[in-house]
């Protein structure tokens, strides 16, 4: 089987670059799987359904389910980039 491909990505944002609405609550459209992946510093993905955070890192990314509302919270400087999948994508 083959690893999927993200149909979309987003620019590269940085802690000044970051869109409002990332950074508050929002969630992926019905089939739609977000990978956050973090290429400088450090990122807070925070889950609100089901509840949970992690702390995102270069080669640690971060999986958003279809329909999960989430937000991110820059710590400190940092640049960020979120690829968007139709089917669920493996995690290193």
């Amino acid at each position: 089987m083959s690893a999927a491909t993200p149909y979309r990505s987003t620019p590269v944002f940085d802690e000044g670059s970051l869109p409002t609405a990332l950074r508050g609550e929002h969630s992926t459209k019905a089939g739609v799987w977000g990978v956050i992946r973090v290429l400088e510093g450090k990122l807070l993905l925070t889950w609100a359904a089901p509840p949970g955070e992690q702390l995102l890192e270069p080669g640690s990314p971060g999986l958003v389910l279809p329909q999960q509302p989430h937000h991110v919270t820059p710590q400190g400087p940092m640049r960020m980039q979120v690829d968007f999948y139709d089917v669920e994508p493996e995690l290193p």
